[in-house]
């Protein structure tokens, strides 16, 4: 590891521990009265991670829904906050911290000021854990604010709650009820990219030319950082049995950014850096394999039936939730039983 890595690690443990209290001790909000009107909105998720802003996406259909005629800014960071919301017609301002803090000193101070002379009347930090974004609700000008915590008093009498995306919107909805509003009760939005029928029809017409039939077909992401990648002789393994089993079935591998197939490119394949290019072509695949990653975010906030292979992280938090989506412990799940969700999703009327 690099010596700024190990500074990197250094700061992040030490700024958790001492931001870990921060809105603990404040007083709590005061109930909403005749005069509450939320128009201005900011919901704090900095984290530059493409799987971590999708999983924002359930929070922002939620405050859509509740205050439709609000504005929401976000406090993010990176670039790809841009294209992952563009469809989104609420969102208005989207405040970005550089990805690298001591290369782009400037930018990083600000991003912080434009967050500061704003005001709103309710402010969202949207992961608890988050250094950065219980300190961005601290800093923010807010006539309410939710820290992460609130949810603690009031649990849900399901395990949704420990799902990442499904956590803040039970939250929201917890503080929300205690300030006097009623919440309808209903289950959380899935994950949502919004693609419109333009992106849609661009995406049909990549996927026909590499594919010009009408077989079904299966979109596979071999990818993966660190642990969470299966390695070479297990795709090439999984890969077999999914074409025995399924031989009347297309099969094509979407390549991450890094250009990288685990397959080692032997099957027709998809390459783009633009997300929302490669969201279109799954989105017109019928079943999306891969494992935890961004890519299974984004094959889920494409509306394609998606199964996500987890057998290091925990897919109680992270897993593919709505329709027929699902998170498989490989360790405890066979190849062929894999392939028995395939073909249940494949015979459904999706």
């Amino acid at each position: 590891m690099s010596l700024l890595k190990k500074i990197n690690v250094f700061r992040r443990k030490v700024t958790k521990m001492l931001t870990s209290s921060i809105g603990k001790k404040n007083k709590p909000n005061k109930p909403f009265d005749s005069n509450t009107n939320i128009k201005r909105i900011l919901v704090s998720r900095p984290n530059h991670r493409l799987g971590n802003q999708l999983l924002v996406t359930p929070l922002l259909q939620e405050l859509e829904t509740l205050f439709p005629e609000s504005k929401i800014d976000l406090f993010v960071k990176g670039g790809v906050s841009h294209e992952i919301f563009k469809n989104y017609s609420q969102v208005d301002q989207i405040i970005s911290l550089p990805k690298k803090h001591f290369k782009e000193l400037g930018s990083y101070l600000k991003a912080w000021f434009n967050l500061k002379r704003k005001k709103y009347d309710l402010a969202i930090n949207v992961v608890k854990g988050s250094s950065s974004g219980r300190i961005s609700i601290k800093t923010a000008k807010s006539t309410f604010k939710l820290y992460g915590d609130e949810i603690e008093n009031n649990m849900p009498s399901n395990n949704d709650i420990n799902h990442i995306a499904k956590q803040p919107v039970y939250n929201l909805r917890a503080e929300l009820e205690r300030l006097g509003m009623e919440i309808p009760k209903k289950k959380v939005p899935s994950l949502n990219l919004k693609l419109s029928k333009i992106e849609l029809a661009k995406g049909k017409s990549d996927l026909e030319k590499i594919y010009n039939n009408n077989l079904k077909t299966v979109s596979l992401f071999t990818y993966a950082t660190g642990d969470k990648c299966y390695s070479k002789e297990w795709w090439d393994v999984f890969y077999k049995d999914l074409k025995s089993n399924l031989p009347d079935v297309n099969f094509v591998e979407i390549l991450p950014v890094e250009n990288i197939s685990q397959l080692n490119f032997s099957i027709p394949s998809y390459y783009s850096k633009e997300i929302r290019d490669i969201a279109g072509i799954i989105a017109n695949t019928s079943v999306f394999i891969g494992a935890d990653s961004g890519m299974m975010h984004l094959a889920t906030s494409s509306g394609t039936a998606t199964l996500g292979l987890f057998s290091v992280t925990n897919p109680t938090t992270y897993e593919p939730y709505g329709k027929m989506n699902k998170g498989i412990n490989t360790l405890e799940v066979s190849n062929l039983e894999i392939i028995e969700m395939v073909k249940t999703i494949l015979n459904s009327n999706l």
